[in-house]
């Protein structure tokens, strides 16, 4: 089974960019997206269906803004919509489809980088979707949590470390939640199979970033235990062009 993620930073524009075209290139059994930025009933879900995917979409109420989705050639069993936690599902940050004994979550964390308030939401929802993974992996212990987390967890997944250590998504506090996270559960599936630096997801669109690789790698597939011992590939697409974010790949 061929899993993605990607943020794609608006399905609309993505879409123009060729994101259909890539897909059925590409074609994985599942794929999360994040920041979809749109209502299922603003695009044409059939250009998914046509190329034999179900789709599920669980948009922000706020139009334009976040929301995720599940794009699925198996159709799941069940799908959960959100956390029951209102301040997060309105913004659609949340998806899950049940496969037998095997979930897939989709995820888009909130971003810290206003500051202030949004920073406060962001420590407030690695709090809740801590407890909420704890709860759920007793349930559902063959779990994959995919999507983008919004934080670099160590020094060689960001292209400058110290300069960075003061910005929202590798602050101190955000990188010791990834560690709580990491040791309770959950593995990183990419760091299972390569160590190696320069590994983005995301690169700014500042500064020639991406052309120069000066990116984070912000998007993950982390898996539990049972699932990680089942992980055969990992991937990030650097050279796929329809957001700020790359495509993060694992293969079970």
């Amino acid at each position: 089974m061929k899993i993605i993620s990607y943020n794609v930073n608006g399905i609309r524009a993505a879409l123009k960019k060729g994101f259909a075209d890539w897909l059925a290139t590409e074609n994985p059994d599942v794929i999360g997206l994040q920041e979809v930025k749109s209502m299922a009933n603003q695009i044409d879900v059939s250009i998914f269906e046509d190329l034999g995917y179900h789709v599920y979409w669980y948009p922000a109420v706020k139009k334009g803004y976040s929301g995720v989705a599940i794009l699925s050639k198996q159709k799941p069993e069940n799908i959960e919509y959100g956390m029951g936690m209102g301040a997060y599902d309105d913004e659609g940050r949340t998806i899950r489809a049940d496969y037998g004994d095997f979930s897939f979550l989709c995820a888009y964390f909130p971003s810290g980088t206003t500051g202030g308030i949004r920073q406060e939401f962001k420590y407030a929802f690695l709090d809740d979707i801590y407890g909420y993974t704890q709860d759920l992996i007793k349930q559902r212990p063959n779990l994959i949590l995919s999507g983008d987390y919004n934080i670099c967890h160590k020094p060689i997944d960001i292209h400058n470390p110290i300069a960075n250590k003061k910005t929202s998504g590798f602050l101190p506090e955000e990188r010791a939640w990834m560690d709580k996270f990491t040791s309770t559960g959950f593995d990183d599936s990419f760091r299972l199979l390569n160590q190696e630096p320069d590994q983005y997801s995301w690169w700014s669109y500042r500064a020639n970033a991406r052309a120069n690789n000066k990116g984070w790698r912000i998007d993950y597939h982390m898996t539990t235990p049972p699932m990680s011992a089942k992980v055969k590939k990992v991937n990030i697409l650097q050279g796929i062009h329809h957001s700020d974010h790359c495509p993060v790949v694992v293969e079970v």
